[in-house]
């Protein structure tokens, strides 16, 4: 249930890092455009083609290395239906690999919508009687800020909901309080909540946080009030974390 595999892979590799595959044609060695390009006519076709064979290269390099990788939707959406065949088949190909795939959407919804969400990231889809795994994903990002409605549909999952983000200005809301309590708080505690009945072998629940390391002080007091909640940590690098 829940991070189970993540932590395993994590013990026996003996590395907590997850791989960004957050992928530009800027990003993408020369020769692999060239060839792409050189395949298909349609610009967005040769684009995606291109990310692809740049996301199969990165996951033979890692996937003896890393425990998981985390594409982020937007990079994949951009480049049209083509970016989301590639979005899929990367997240097919790390999981051959044994990767755990953590989907950066930050999905937010609530009733069918949210139930839609899932289906399509996480779980299967009823066509004409059967259950199909769309794009079948181990976690995804979520938004907690609509409440319980946006995340029951998920709780059976492994998501990993935004408390205190990595950006400079998640202050300008998640600082603020609420009665004596900062908003990103009443979101940890909310989480903890939400995660208490789906807790695994290893005591974490499915449900874990968004904590960015650029707020490092921050992170040490929600680690001390979440203690069963695994935490996703951006900002490593380049954002200063």
């Amino acid at each position: 249930m829940g991070f189970d595999r993540l932590i395993e892979r994590i013990r026996d590799m003996q590395n907590p890092t997850v791989a960004g595959l957050d992928p530009k044609l800027d990003y993408v060695p020369r020769f692999i455009c060239d060839e792409a390009f050189s395949k298909y006519s349609d610009p967005l076709e040769a684009a995606a083609a291109a990310l692809l064979t740049f996301n199969k290269g990165l996951i033979d390099a890692l996937c003896d290395i890393v425990p998981a990788v985390k594409p982020q939707c937007a990079y994949y959406e951009m480049y049209g239906w083509q970016g989301m065949r590639a979005l899929y088949e990367t997240i097919a190909y790390a999981k051959k690999k044994g990767m755990f795939v953590i989907t950066d959407g930050k999905r937010n919804d609530i009733g069918a919508t949210m139930q839609a969400y899932a289906a399509a990231h996480l779980g299967t889809t009823a066509v004409r009687g059967e259950q199909i795994a769309a794009f079948d994903a181990d976690a995804l990002t979520v938004n907690g800020y609509l409440g319980t409605d946006g995340i029951a549909p998920l709780l059976d999952k492994g998501i990993f909901v935004l408390v205190k983000t990595s950006n400079a200005s998640s202050g300008e809301l998640q600082d603020k309080c609420i009665g004596d309590k900062p908003v990103y708080r009443v979101m940890g505690d909310m989480c903890e909540a939400w995660g208490e009945p789906t807790r695994g072998a290893y005591g974490y629940s499915a449900v874990g946080a968004v904590v960015g390391a650029t707020y490092p002080e921050m992170s040490r007091v929600l680690r001390k009030l979440m203690p069963k909640t695994y935490f996703l940590v951006p900002g490593y690098g380049a954002q200063g974390g």
